[in-house]
């Protein structure tokens, strides 16, 4: 069983920063790709960000809505997963989620990961 903790969650005016951290209970942990959702009230999950290793370096995939805000970023040595959330939106504020998998190949599709932290709440203020 791999468990993941997400940290890092708060509230923040429009325009700052946050970063987002998701510690995984697995020594394995570089095998996996990760990925983090975001949930808005009223809304459904989307994804957000995920990494996967290539095999001579890291991967990575950004939703549209946050290409070049946010920066997704892994340390194996600590078994963490990061998130980090610049020029932050109102429309940011959700419940960020952290996921793994393995053998993922549509990055964007909740149904591929095997296992979910708890969440951890961003809210953007006006």
């Amino acid at each position: 069983q791999v468990q993941l903790v997400e940290s890092g969650g708060g509230l923040v005016q429009a325009g700052g920063s946050l970063r987002l951290s998701c510690a995984v209970s697995r020594q394995t942990f570089s095998r996996y790709t990760m990925g983090w959702f975001r949930q808005a009230p009223g809304k459904e999950r989307e994804s957000v960000a995920a990494i996967t290793w290539n095999g001579d370096g890291d991967s990575t995939w950004y939703a549209d809505s946050v290409k070049g805000r946010f920066t997704i970023s892994r340390d194996n040595a600590k078994n963490t997963v990061y998130l980090q959330m610049n020029s932050l939106k109102p429309e940011d504020t959700a419940v960020y989620y952290c996921a793994a998998g393995r053998g993922i190949r549509s990055y964007w599709k909740q149904s591929e990961y095997d296992y979910w932290g708890q969440g951890t709440q961003v809210t953007v203020s006006s």
